[in-house]
């Protein structure tokens, strides 16, 4: 256990983790038609692992190298069905062991329509976590993605809850949304005796903005980050991950950090 946490979490205690298991759900052409290429940028650009499916587990072991590799062990629900299909556990440990993972990430709807099958699911994976020293990641998210049915419930108070709630079910860490405010983030942070990972969520045009939101958690005590979309969705990867990873392991600021961002400032 201790040896995979070190390998995912630096000397300073933090992490940038690309996440690039959207394809289980939902389209990711043409942005990740080639998975190996943006596994590569972003492997120059510093990014200490990456969030992969099966799939690029057993293709990308090349391109992956010696960082660390999240392993998504659930799925279920995608953008063809119509009635809804439950967040289930597809992959055991012992598949993540024989891949070479890190970690595994599993999602936790508390309050949602999957409540049940995703509460069995963070049971199961850490279950076989105990058993074989692999640590766990949960992404509690309240409702899970039903706000398009029910009020959102996505509130700074509800998301530190269910985070708590995650880490009391024995995560070894947690994926969150940022809260919105550093002082609301503050006390997720404080409330969890794990490490806190922030999720970059949907592709942001405001890339300042985005890059803030990270600095503002990062400040308040977040160990890092898990982000996808606004990494192989922006027009240089490599130079994205370059800024995150500044702001990550170098504690620089959002203007500095910016800087890695050519492709911004060349068309000023």
């Amino acid at each position: 256990m201790k040896r995979r946490m070190h390998n995912i979490f630096k000397e300073d205690g933090k992490a940038l983790i690309v996440a690039m298991d959207h394809g289980t759900g939902a389209p990711v052409l043409p942005d990740l038609k080639e998975p190996g290429e943006v596994i590569r940028q972003c492997v120059a650009g510093g990014a200490d692992g990456f969030l992969v499916t099966p799939g690029m587990a057993m293709k990308f072991k090349k391109e992956i190298k010696n960082t660390a590799m999240f392993l998504r062990s659930d799925g279920g629900s995608n953008t063809l069905t119509t009635k809804g299909a439950p967040f289930r556990k597809s992959v055991s440990v012992e598949q993540a062991i024989r891949l070479g993972a890190d970690a595994m990430l599993c999602m936790d709807f508390p309050g949602g329509e999957d409540e049940i099958d995703t509460a069995e699911s963070v049971a199961k994976l850490v279950e076989g976590g105990i058993e074989w020293n692999m640590p766990i990641c949960v992404e509690p998210l309240p409702r899970g993605f039903e706000f398009d049915k029910y009020d959102d419930l996505r509130t700074p108070e509800n998301i530190t809850m269910v985070a708590r709630m995650a880490v009391e079910r024995g995560a070894d860490m947690v994926k969150v949304p940022y809260t919105g405010d550093k002082e609301s983030f503050r006390e997720l942070v404080e409330s969890c005796y794990v490490p806190v990972l922030m999720l970059g969520g949907d592709a942001r045009d405001d890339v300042s903005t985005f890059l803030q939101d990270i600095k503002d958690g990062l400040d308040v005590g977040a160990a890092g980050v898990i982000v996808g979309r606004n990494i192989y969705k922006s027009e240089s990867p490599e130079e994205m991950t370059r800024a995150l990873a500044r702001l990550i392991h170098e504690n620089v600021e959002v203007e500095e950090a910016m800087k890695e961002l050519s492709y911004l400032w060349t068309k000023s």
